[in-house]
């Protein structure tokens, strides 16, 4: 017994050092599955308002960054001339641009926490909403962010409006463009298709790993508002995944209006 007891916590001890960033990401990843799973509980306006924080919190982050690898406070290198109210409008308009493209951390982190915490809003609340994330919702988003992005930075013309007009229709074009192509190169193959929604749902909740589950018990698309615990649970998924997927079905308004049924 004196010989087995060093040699077992010999054991565990090479077991938790044999790979601590396996460690790490599978104690990210619980954490990260508590914080969706707490998300999904809640109502539409915490959810929005939680969401635009974090990205824009993410996206201020890049933005600081970009902004000191570039040189500092660019703003210093591009103040107005002393006949600045002499200039015409266009010519203000292409150093306020300037600016805005060179700016320092804190202009770069105010940008890019607007762009990116106004997309994950109103994409939170459009996939809410519409109960799917699809090429409209993507564009929307995009709209609302270039369309802020533009009146924060001060980019464009002299007319604020237009320019906010321009610059979402620019975006929401270009990730509408981005949308297709990805839709267009990440085609499953045929006989993935009962499963669109499905896997949708599984990304959404970062559950993508239970694919494989799904396919195995054929609980296809058309499924979907049918499932019950007992089902998850007969294909090998675990409590706290299958708690998030049926809490995600009772609060898709498809889902609902499907188990509903015609009246």
């Amino acid at each position: 017994m004196a010989v087995e007891v060093p040699t077992k916590a010999g054991g565990l001890m090479g077991n938790s050092q044999q790979n601590p960033v396996a460690l790490v990401q599978a104690k990210l990843k619980e954490v990260e599955l508590k914080f969706k799973g707490w998300l999904a509980k809640q109502s539409l306006p915490v959810e929005a308002a939680v969401v635009t924080v974090t990205s824009a919190a993410q996206g201020a982050a890049i933005g600081a960054f970009m902004g000191t690898i570039t040189g500092g406070d660019g703003n210093s290198l591009l103040m107005p001339p002393p006949n600045a109210a002499n200039l015409n409008p266009d010519a203000m308009a292409s150093l306020k641009q300037a600016q805005a493209l060179a700016g320092g951390p804190f202009v770069q982190a105010r940008n890019f926490a607007v762009m990116t915490g106004a997309n994950a809003g109103i994409s939170c609340v459009m996939k809410r909403l519409r109960g799917k994330d699809d090429v409209q919702t993507s564009m929307a988003a995009a709209f609302g962010s270039g369309a802020l992005f533009s009146l924060v930075s001060g980019m464009g013309g002299p007319n604020p409006a237009a320019n906010a007009l321009t610059s979402g229709l620019f975006f929401a074009l270009v990730q509408g463009g981005i949308f297709q192509l990805g839709q267009k190169f990440s085609q499953p193959p045929a006989e993935d298709l009962n499963y669109v929604k499905t896997r949708s749902m599984l990304n959404d909740l970062g559950l993508q790993n239970y694919e494989k589950n799904f396919k195995r018990g054929l609980l296809t698309d058309t499924t979907l508002p049918l499932i019950t615990d007992s089902a998850l649970r007969d294909v090998k998924i675990p409590p706290g995944p299958r708690l998030l997927i049926l809490e995600h079905i009772e609060r898709e308004p498809e889902f609902i209006n499907r188990r509903k049924g015609p009246h």
